[in-house]
């Protein structure tokens, strides 16, 4: 006995009226279909020494952001747990190790606790400008300054000229240089910063060694937050978060900061917040 079409399904071109297929019509359609391959690639890293966590090994997952649509496409990953690097958007993939969280400060609600309110005051004297991501030689001196004093050794602090230029310039999308001034017009902090759709992203921000006091990479974060917020955007990416890194402590100082666990994105306050 023949099929019958199920209740209610749209018969095909290929359908016969009995509801079976005529296999010579669907090889003729198909061919008639351009092939499509996948949206992006994405590769992983090889493994290397994990630069945060003694004894610990990094990888990442990594694609290209180049291209049409790069900015859209990169506010969506960012939402995802994502980061850029030059023309490159990455994410941990790390073999047996989870530490590395992705958060963000949601702009609504911002909390000025005192900690804050004590690093404005002591910045009160600064002005900011927004400006293109264009590299300086003023600006790399500063950078190159703070590399040598706060991670000498690192890959970071044999960077050339060209080196920086690329980092700051080499950039599918709208990345911004944000300059912090004295009085007196002294460069002392430089913040660079992805602006989306729906957030702003910290990439790298980097300071005057002499200039500890200022606390200037809570003060340019904030910064960020006031911009945000002033803008109608929602969020600002502060890039990953590890808990036994005590160098990426001051990430959770900030409220209500959100990080992206498996059921998506949720509030976290530490333990001992003010």
């Amino acid at each position: 006995m023949a099929s019958r079409p199920l209740a209610g399904r749209r018969r095909k071109p290929y359908d016969r009226a009995d509801g079976t297929r005529n296999d010579r019509d669907v090889e003729e359609a198909m061919s008639e279909q351009p092939l499509r391959g996948p949206d992006r690639f994405f590769f992983g890293t090889r493994i290397l020494p994990c630069p945060y966590l003694p004894g610990r090994r990094e990888r990442k997952v990594v694609t290209d952001l180049t291209g049409t649509g790069a900015a859209e496409l990169y506010e969506r990953m960012s939402r995802a747990g994502f980061r850029r690097s030059h023309g490159l958007a990455y994410r941990p993939a790390c073999p047996d190790c989870s530490a590395c969280i992705p958060i963000r400060i949601r702009t609504a609600g911002f909390e000025m606790t005192r900690s804050i309110r004590r690093v404005v005051r002591a910045n009160a004297d600064l002005t900011a400008e927004d400006l293109s991501a264009i590299a300086t030689v003023e600006q790399y001196r500063l950078f190159a300054r703070y590399q040598r004093s706060r991670h000498g050794g690192g890959d970071m602090s044999s960077m050339t000229f060209h080196d920086y230029r690329s980092m700051v310039e080499d950039t599918p999308v709208d990345t911004r240089s944000i300059e912090f001034r004295t009085a007196d017009g002294a460069l002392v902090g430089v913040m660079l910063a992805d602006r989306l759709g729906d957030s702003l992203s910290a990439v790298y921000s980097f300071f005057g060694p002499e200039e500890s006091r200022r606390s200037l990479g809570t003060y340019m974060v904030y910064w960020l937050v006031k911009k945000a917020a002033e803008t109608g955007l929602p969020h600002v990416y502060l890039g990953y978060w590890i808990e036994e890194c005590a160098k990426m402590s001051y990430k959770v100082r900030f409220r209500p900061v959100e990080i992206l666990g498996p059921g998506g994105w949720r509030e976290h306050r530490p333990n001992g917040a003010e």
